[in-house]
């Protein structure tokens, strides 16, 4: 047994369930994908559901084929997910999308949500290779008397 399964407990799976979510959670979207997070403090872990229409796509196969990655996605990052219920709702645009794009698609949303830590990107200014040297405080006594002096040769 691994901790990357996906369980029964781990599911949302009736009617009651799905409208808790829907009517009381909290909704992210993206072109792709639409989010919706319910967090509650009873929940004994992260859960998910989805729902993948017609509308996204016709084929059985193109909609089985966007579960299988969300739920495999879900999988891999269930243990660093807080306990609440993840409600996925898949778009048009999940149709075209090959399956690593959706997999990150998916990842956004959560992070963005607030579900995942965001990546490393604190700002938009590059981080220094090399720190700056420590500068300190106290005067430098100077040899000249206080006059200022031209700057040393190399």
């Amino acid at each position: 047994m691994t901790a990357a399964r996906f369980p029964r407990l781990a599911r949302v799976r009736a009617k009651a369930e799905y409208d808790r979510v829907f009517k009381h959670g909290r909704r992210t979207a993206s072109p792709v994908l639409v989010l919706h997070v319910y967090r509650e403090d009873a929940s004994p872990g992260p859960r998910m559901g989805l729902a993948v229409s017609r509308k996204v796509d016709p084929r059985a196969v193109g909609r089985n084929r966007i579960k299988r990655v969300l739920r495999e996605t879900f999988r891999h990052y269930r243990d660093r997910l807080p306990a609440g219920d993840y409600v996925l709702v898949a778009r048009t645009a999940a149709r075209d999308l090959p399956n690593p794009e959706l997999a990150d698609a998916f990842l956004k949303l959560l992070r963005r949500a607030g579900a995942l830590p965001p990546t490393g990107h604190a700002g938009t200014m590059p981080t220094p290779r090399h720190p700056a040297p420590p500068t300190s405080t106290a005067p430098v006594p100077s040899s000249d008397g206080g006059r200022a002096c031209p700057p040393a040769r190399p």
